[in-house]
């Protein structure tokens, strides 16, 4: 027996500061498709920006489960 008690749960995992930005990401890449489709397409540069801002968040959201917390 070690002394430590078997019944404490694991220390919970993930960031919620990078669930907040990986959100901001997610809602910066809606208003760019939503500007893209106002302006009916007329460029494919904020496609491309919401396109970018997506994978972000993504990688954001992913990377805030992975990373232990402090």
């Amino acid at each position: 027996m070690t002394g430590e008690p078997q019944d404490v749960p694991p220390r919970p995992r993930g960031w919620v500061s990078l669930y907040a930005v990986a959100f901001l990401l997610l809602a910066g890449a809606g208003l760019a498709i939503a500007a893209s489709a106002r302006g009916l397409l007329e460029s494919t540069r904020l496609l491309w920006v919401s396109t970018v801002l997506s994978g972000l968040a993504i990688v954001t959201a992913i990377v805030s489960v992975v990373l232990p917390r402090r």
